[in-house]
This record gives C-alpha cells, sequence and structure tokens, in this order.
C-alpha cells in the first residue's frame, strides 16, 4: 500500500507517462544486474558502480513502480513473483537497446559502415550502379541502403532522417538542406516511331503545343521542369495519361497515346524517336542534397566527398 500511495503521489505530480520512462529507464540495468546476482554487494561489484547508489536506484524503481520486485534478506534478494514479470520485459529491452548500438555502431564504422542513398528512378540503370562499383574500389566494404524515388519523398526522407543523401531535381533551395548541384542532364522530345515528326532530329519545343503529353504525376520533379519549359515555349501542356516511373511514359509514346520530355533511355527503346529539342534550352540540373547541421558519420563523409568530386562528370554527356 505504500509503495501504491507513492507511485500514485509521483504521477499526480509529473501528469506525465513519458516522465515515468525517462525516470524508469536509466535504472533497468541497475535492476537485471541485482537479479541476476540475487546478491546487492556482488552485483554492484560486477557492474563497477558503488553498492549505495545500486540500492538507491532499486529503491527508486520500486517506488516509481509502486511495487516490489525484490523479497530482502540481509544483502541476498530475491525477485518477487512481480520483478520476476518485470525481469521478462526489462531483459528483452536491454537486449533491443544493445542490438540497436551495435547497428548504429557498425553503421558508422569507416570501413564497413552504412549510407542511406536515395535517387531518382531515371538514374537507377545506370548511373547509380556506376556511381557505387566507382566508389567502392576504393571502399569496398561500406554498404548501401538504397532508396528509389520523386525528389520531394527523398527530401522527406533526408529530414526524418531515412536517408543521409539522395541525388534529386531540381536541385532544392530549403533552408534546412544542404544541396550542391553536381551536373546536367539534357530533355528530349519522345515521339512514336510513327510520327509526323519522328524524322526530325531538332525541334522547338513550341512545335508540339497542339501534342497530347504523356508526364510524370504533379510533384515529381520532371513534371515540374515539363510545364515549366511548355510555359517558355508559349503553351500549356495538354496532359492525357500521368505515370510514376520515365520508362513507362516511354512505353505509352510507343503505343502512340502520347509525346513526353524525357531524358535519355539507359537503352534504346524501340517504336520512339528522340528528338534534341532547341529552344528553350530543355535541360534538368542534378544535384546532392543532405539535411544541414547533421554530422556525418565517416561512410557518409566519404561518399559525399566522392560524389562531389564528380561535379561535371556525373552524367554520360
Amino acid at each position: 500500500m505504500v509503495h501504491q500511495q507513492r507511485s500514485q503521489e509521483w504521477l499526480s505530480q509529473t501528469g506525465d507517462v513519458e516522465d515515468t520512462v525517462t525516470n524508469l529507464v536509466p535504472r533497468l540495468a541497475y535492476f537485471a544486474g541485482v537479479a541476476r546476482t540475487e546478491h546487492v554487494t556482488r552485483a554492484a561489484q560486477e557492474m563497477r558502480v558503488p553498492q549505495s547508489t545500486l540500492s538507491r536506484a532499486v529503491a527508486r524503481l520500486e517506488d516509481d513502480l509502486g511495487v516490489d520486485l525484490f523479497a530482502r534478506r540481509g544483502r541476498t534478494v530475491s525477485l518477487t513473483p512481480a520483478g520476476r514479470t518485470f525481469l521478462a520485459s526489462v531483459e528483452r529491452a536491454l537486449a533491443d537497446l544493445e542490438r540497436a548500438a551495435e547497428e548504429v555502431r557498425a553503421d558508422a564504422d569507416p570501413a564497413v559502415g552504412k549510407v542511406a542513398f536515395g535517387f531518382l528512378h531515371t538514374m537507377g540503370a545506370e548511373t547509380v550502379p556506376g556511381l557505387i562499383q566507382a566508389f567502392r574500389a576504393d571502399h569496398p566494404r561500406i554498404r548501401f541502403s538504397l532508396v528509389q524515388n520523386y525528389g520531394e519523398a527523398m527530401l522527406e526522407g533526408l529530414r526524418r532522417g531515412e536517408l543521409d543523401l539522395c541525388l534529386t531535381s531540381p536541385v532544392p533551395d530549403a533552408p534546412d538542406l544542404v544541396a550542391r548541384r553536381l551536373d546536367e542532364q539534357k530533355l528530349r522530345l519522345v515521339v512514336p516511331a510513327d510520327h509526323r515528326l519522328a524524322s526530325r532530329r531538332r525541334i522547338r519545343l513550341s512545335e508540339a503545343a497542339e501534342e497530347t503529353f504523356v508526364t510524370l504525376e504533379a510533384g515529381y520533379g520532371l513534371r515540374r521542369i515539363t510545364d515549366d519549359l511548355c510555359a517558355q515555349a508559349g503553351f500549356r501542356p495538354r496532359v492525357a495519361f500521368e505515370g510514376e516511373e520515365a520508362e513507362t511514359l516511354r512505353g505509352l509514346v510507343a503505343a502512340g497515346l502520347g509525346v513526353a520530355l524525357l531524358p535519355p533511355p539507359a537503352f534504346p527503346r524501340p517504336g520512339v524517336a528522340e528528338l534534341t529539342v532547341t529552344a528553350p534550352r530543355a535541360v534538368r540540373e542534378i544535384g546532392v542534397a543532405w539535411l544541414g547541421g547533421h554530422p556525418d558519420t565517416p561512410p557518409v563523409a566519404a561518399f559525399k566527398k566522392f560524389l562531389l568530386s564528380r561535379r561535371g562528370r556525373l552524367l554520360p554527356h
């Protein structure tokens, strides 16, 4: 009853379950050590802490929980039923914490650590594999967690801590992010192979003002670039189909469902003709971005330095 009264008083003072957890966590390892040895003095010696510190921590833990975890006989103790129940969860929690600590230590290891790297779908077939192959010539054991996505989703991944770096377009301009332009990629007007413009090698984008377009969905960087280029050419594109991946759009063009502004394919696609756009200048900038104010682990710092060293030669020209 005394423990229950103390616990109720303590909770009423804090009024916050998170405060309970904050107070419990530092004492869990002490509790587990005493439970393992069933002897306060021996546990203090094994854990290399003063016996008084250990005794106070366990007593406060019992006060916070409002239950007796140990039955005491001098300096020898034994778990109560409540203590046995609590110990099972504590051991699982401590094991999870240790695994998490080992994982983050391993991810930060300069030789074998991990980089969480995001990139656009259009860079997945050729550019990114080539980059990683070149980087691992000097860092053969560094691991990668690779994420293909559209630009805005990757920027949110940076903010949530799910990504360390990302290659994206357009190059973002946001106060919480750091971004560096690395290269630019020409965009082509892709038309069906039997289209009236298919025999042309070059074209002004204004000549496609009456065409039906297939584009990426709103929110994708390439969609914004397409809309901007068409606006510069004096028209708003009539969009018949929207997709999530450039090669799908190329397939729709091959099927005669419209035309598209797309970066060059990794491999030639039958059924389409790809025309150089002479006006306006049809390119997209590719950059690397990361979250500002965040210290890099050695593997991330090494890969970031490598990417920045590829400025102007990230893509084939």
